[in-house]
């Protein structure tokens, strides 16, 4: 065999190794963020439905300021100056 030969066989290898490497560790993080969306979705749940954390008229008195484009300050106050 070449040198030239040798030195592509190597370098055919060692690429496989490394592409074989790289693939499991994307399949790794997709299984782990998986799993953290599992938990997301899980905890969101419970605070909607549960009545927990988070009431849903409080989220949709929250919508309503991004609707209206009020501030946090003027929420609530009449329209009128005196």
């Amino acid at each position: 065999m070449d040198g030239v030969q040798r030195l592509l066989i190597i370098v055919v290898v060692t690429l496989t190794i490394l592409l074989t490497i790289a693939g499991i560790q994307v399949i790794l993080i997709m299984l782990d963020l998986r799993k953290g969306i599992k938990r997301l979705n899980s905890i969101l749940d419970d605070a909607l439905l549960g009545g927990g954390l988070i009431r849903p008229e409080k989220l949709t008195g929250i919508m309503e300021l991004f609707k209206r484009n009020k501030k946090m300050e003027t929420h609530g106050e009449d329209n009128q100056k005196i």
